[in-house]
């Protein structure tokens, strides 16, 4: 079954609905500078949420020091994803460093982005549009992707079904399509979840 992520948690109540509506990622933008993202502060405030849940925590970087990951974050985490221009050499220390799994995103405009992808030390990929655009990209660039992957960009309740149905991707990754005036919506959660599993 396709798995959700759920990601750029701001709030305690989004933590809450999506540990409650049964997806299996949270995550959580810890590199400063977007949209979505929140201090260590916050971050330490509402991860509390998930404590005893089976729901993973997955930490979103973006082109940050080995050391400062690993200091204030990595121990709080369940799987670290990058979203900059980290190449396999900090993949594979990072991994060293953390013995955490490793999630790299992967703009994809052209078929050498996908086959980039595909070659990637990372644990897993996620392949994207761009960082949080909010629209899909072409997908028939990813036909020669054989590894398991999260499919983002301009993922929502209304194309998530079909999406898996053509793609069979490992996991569904949304964030601004389930949001209201710039927040997480829970019922637009509830929904996208919905879509998934019953698609």
């Amino acid at each position: 079954m396709t798995k959700v992520k759920l990601c750029g948690l701001m709030r305690p109540a989004d933590v809450v609905a999506a540990r409650d509506l049964g997806a299996d990622y949270a995550g959580f933008v810890l590199t400063e500078g977007f949209r979505h993202s929140i201090g260590i502060g916050t971050f330490g405030e509402i991860q509390a949420y998930l404590t005893g849940s089976e729901v993973k925590k997955v930490g979103v970087f973006v082109d940050e020091p080995l050391d400062w990951i690993v200091k204030y974050y990595a121990d709080k985490l369940d799987l670290i994803q990058l979203h900059g221009s980290e190449d396999d050499a900090y993949i594979s220390s990072l991994k060293a460093l953390t013995g955490k799994p490793v999630i790299k995103a992967f703009t994809i405009r052209s078929e050498e982005d996908a086959a980039a992808a595909e070659n990637s030390c990372a644990d897993l990929v996620l392949l994207d549009s761009g960082t949080g655009t909010g629209q899909t990209f072409d997908h028939s660039l990813i036909s020669g992707v054989t590894r398991p992957f999260f499919l983002a960009g301009g993922i929502g309740i209304n194309n998530v079904a079909e999406a898996i149905d053509q793609l069979h991707p490992f996991a569904v990754d949304a964030s601004s399509s389930l949001e209201t005036k710039g927040k997480k919506d829970r019922t637009k959660m509830a929904a996208f979840i919905k879509a998934v599993r019953e698609g």
